[in-house]
This record gives C-alpha cells, sequence and structure tokens, in this order.
C-alpha cells in the first residue's frame, strides 16, 4: 500500500479546503446519508481523543436525533445535530419557543446522549446560500487549524451556523485559547462559542499516546 504525503502549507490547505468542500456537497444537495467506512473512517477514529466505541456511537447519535427531528417535523424546522463524547451540540432556526423545547426533548431521548447543547434559535430558516457561506467558513476554520502549530486540529470539530462558530472537542485550557483565536481571526466569523469538554495536560498525553492497541 502507497503512503500519501500531504503537502505542507498553502498547498496543504487548498487540499484539505477541497477535501472538505467536497464532503459537504450532499449537504448542500439535499442531506443524503453518507456513511464514513474504510481507511478513512479508521484513521480518523485512531487519531481521535474518544474511544472508538464512542466515536461510532457518536455518530449513531446524530443520525438518530435527526432523523426523529424530521419525523417530528418535516420541513418545518432547520436543525443540525452534532455529537461528540456523546454531548450533543444542536444549532439551527424552529418557528417557535414549543418547538424548540420539543426538538431538545427528542434527542435527549436517544440512546447514549449524555448531555445536551441546545443554540436552535427561534426564527426564519436559513437560505441555501447562508448555509453555503457557513460551509465554506467552517472548512477555511478547519484549514487554519491545520496550519496552526498550537491546535490538536484532528481532536477539534467545527460546526458554523450563520457566521457564528461552534467548537467542540476533548482539549485542554492551552489547545481550546488557541483553537478560539483561530476560529475568531478567520474570515466571515462574527462570533465564537465554546462547547469544549476540558482535560487536563496528562489526560491528553494519555490520550494521544495510548498504549497497546486502541480502546
Amino acid at each position: 500500500m502507497k503512503t500519501m504525503h500531504l503537502p505542507a502549507g498553502a498547498a496543504r490547505r487548498k487540499l484539505l479546503l477541497g477535501i472538505a468542500a467536497a464532503a459537504t456537497l450532499p449537504v448542500l444537495q439535499g442531506c443524503f446519508p453518507v456513511v464514513a467506512t474504510g481507511v478513512g473512517a479508521t484513521a480518523a477514529m485512531v487519531a481521535d481523543r474518544r474511544t472508538s466505541g464512542t466515536y461510532i456511537e457518536d455518530e449513531a447519535i446524530e443520525w438518530k436525533a435527526s432523523g426523529r427531528i424530521s419525523e417530528h417535523f418535516g420541513s418545518n424546522t432547520h436543525v443540525n445535530v452534532t455529537s461528540y463524547n456523546r454531548n450533543v451540540l444542536l444549532t439551527g432556526e424552529v418557528p417557535n419557543e414549543n418547538t424548540r423545547a420539543e426538538v431538545e426533548r427528542l434527542v435527549a431521548g436517544v440512546e447514549h446522549v449524555k448531555g445536551i447543547i441546545n443554540e436552535v434559535v427561534v426564527g426564519p430558516t436559513s437560505s441555501l446560500t447562508t448555509r453555503g457561506n457557513d460551509t465554506l467558513i467552517t472548512s477555511n476554520v478547519k484549514a487554519r487549524m491545520v496550519d496552526s502549530q498550537n491546535v490538536p486540529a484532528h481532536n477539534v470539530k467545527v460546526v458554523t451556523e450563520v457566521n457564528v462558530v461552534y467548537l467542540l472537542g476533548m482539549v485542554t485550557r492551552a489547545e481550546a485559547d488557541a483553537a478560539a483565536e483561530v476560529a475568531r481571526t478567520s474570515k466571515g466569523v462574527r462570533k465564537v462559542v465554546r462547547a469544549f469538554e476540558y482535560i487536563s495536560d496528562e489526560e491528553a498525553l494519555r490520550l494521544d499516546n495510548p498504549t497497546g492497541a486502541k480502546r
């Protein structure tokens, strides 16, 4: 098997932007399900600070929660579900407070969910143009994190909703500050919201250098 080496600097950033944009095309074209499989998914799990079991559970939580919301409300809401270490971030727009509360209730009932950060707002749904711009912001922030010497980019998940960037992950305080600074200074970002789970420097070192096989 050949080993692929990513180019450094600007070339690497362009490549990552292209990959991220391609990966998000299905979202803009109708939210078709995409399941990560094979070498790519395995590599992502190995590099992640979550256990492989938790990684898979997070994927399942996102699909189950999104399915319940869609089944219950149809096209009357626009809610994005992001799960990291079983903590769920909800973003998007709903028509009223009752719907906002019901969305949270539905997600709370999904197996393995241990916490919810409800950032859904009451208001008109965002346009496709706005969502496309959010996708570009996310791609740019991720690429800049990869270029940064202080951010463990593979351990930070970036979600953008109407120019507001949400950051998730299991990180140290220093890593969180560095990631937030990269996001804050990225083009088009209006606000940065930290939804991190903080760990100690010792815990980060242990998770990044596990002994034996991946848990």
